[in-house]
């Protein structure tokens, strides 16, 4: 069979399973409202929770980088020189996230690949949460450390393998080899938290070390909006702290900040940061600028209207999911709408059914796609919903209204 023959065979049984995918080219800005085949849908899918990707704010700080340090960086920092917009940008994610020094890389993904491969080796453990990032789960993979995965925030589970870890450090009696717990402080498809302050006092007793992905909790959580290890007060006892600039800092990107050691160390192994092209000096400057803006009034009045809009969207979408005929609500969660961050997963269950239903919506002018295997666990197909601080107080309104049309359909067609 040809190379050809062979993927249109196997796109063919994605389009049977109900996951195939196709990109769908918008004709606007990101937003709150957005141009899609020739129509406007209210967008309420994005990750840009603070509305911060077409800030003027932001598009002055890219247009002024072009400006003074070009379209290109031209290659690696460490081959024709490191541009200033790294620099600053840097040296304000440090200060923002109170450690001592940052790396930033050209996504969350290369951050994740080349800190976890630098850092684990052969005689070392590895220890994830079950539904942390896929670029966390191929990073842990890719080093020759010994895997471990515990279940979704069960702490008693991360502390079982704890001590399988502590008996095989006995055994091996080697002072070389390290543990690293990793996971993620607002996990992206089911919107809920860590226990971070517990993680953190096991792997304290344990003498393990921590990383914990920030990449939707940076601009949500925390007096100065820095992220959940702020609220919590834990930004001096965790080792390695990870995010993403795309997200509500409103450019593109993804950054380490942890001790001086630390960054000068991936600085010198780090692969993805070594043989990757610098990012554009324009994502830089913005990036820098979306801290900036987070971190001001209007920030402050931007994550206000954000939670404002979460409690409504939970307030009004519960109760059409409660009583809900096809869809089904995760096992063992009171609610498919927590309250916890602007993530509100709407579990389907059968991808077929999750993309009908996203396609209805979309007739009826919204734009939430379905998420669906390998994303999520097979049965787990959701509308993954976000609201953002741009969405007025009617886009929920209408959007339950809409839900519960749909709702009010499936029933009909059910009971037909």
């Amino acid at each position: 069979m040809t190379l050809k023959a062979q993927l249109e065979e196997r796109l063919r049984g994605l389009e049977t399973a109900g996951l195939s995918r196709h990109l769908r080219e918008l004709d606007s800005p990101q937003g709150t409202r957005i141009q899609l085949g020739g129509r406007e849908l209210i967008n309420f899918s994005s990750n840009d929770y603070l509305g911060l990707a077409n800030h003027p704010a932001l598009k002055e700080a890219a247009i002024k980088a072009v400006a003074d340090f070009g379209a290109g960086a031209g290659a690696s920092r460490l081959i024709c020189g490191s541009l200033k917009p790294f620099h600053d940008l840097e040296e304000t994610l440090a200060e923002f996230k109170r450690a001592e020094a940052c790396l930033s890389f050209s996504s969350g993904y290369a951050a994740a690949m080349g800190t976890i491969t630098s850092l684990m080796g052969r005689d070392d453990i590895v220890i994830i949460d079950k539904l942390v990032h896929a670029s966390i789960v191929d990073a842990s993979r890719h080093c020759d450390a010994k895997l471990r995965v515990f279940k979704h925030n069960d702490l008693d589970d991360l502390e079982r393998i704890l001590k399988w870890a502590d008996a095989q450090k006995r055994r091996s009696k080697s002072e070389a080899q390290n543990i690293l717990i990793i996971t993620e402080s607002v996990f992206s498809m089911d919107g809920d938290l860590a226990p971070l302050r517990e993680i953190v006092d096991l792997k304290e007793r344990h003498g393990a070390w921590l990383m914990v992905d920030e990449a939707h909790a940076t601009g949500l959580f925390g007096e100065r909006r820095s992220g959940l290890i702020e609220q919590l007060g834990l930004s001096d006892r965790i080792e390695i702290q990870m995010g993403t600039l795309g997200k509500a800092v409103g450019a593109a990107g993804g950054f380490i900040c942890g001790a001086r050691s630390l960054i000068d160390f991936l600085v010198n192994s780090a692969r993805s940061f070594i043989f990757s092209t610098a990012p554009v000096p324009a994502s830089a400057a913005a990036a820098k600028a979306g801290v900036e803006l987070i971190r001001s009034t209007g920030g402050a009045e931007r994550y206000h209207k954000v939670w404002d809009r979460t409690r409504q969207g939970r307030t009004g979408i519960l109760p059409v999911f409660e009583c809900a005929g096809s869809i089904l609500l995760p096992e063992n969660r009171q609610d498919a709408c927590p309250t916890l961050s602007p993530i509100i997963p709407i579990i389907i269950g059968d991808e077929n059914q999750a993309v009908a239903m996203a396609d209805s919506l979309r007739e009826l002018g919204y734009f939430i796609p379905a998420i669906r295997y390998p994303t999520v666990a097979r049965g787990t197909a959701r509308l993954r919903m976000t609201v953002t601080a741009d969405h007025a107080e009617a886009d929920l309104e209408s959007l339950t209204k809409a839900l519960v049309s749909i709702r009010n359909s499936q029933s009909t067609l059910s009971n037909g």
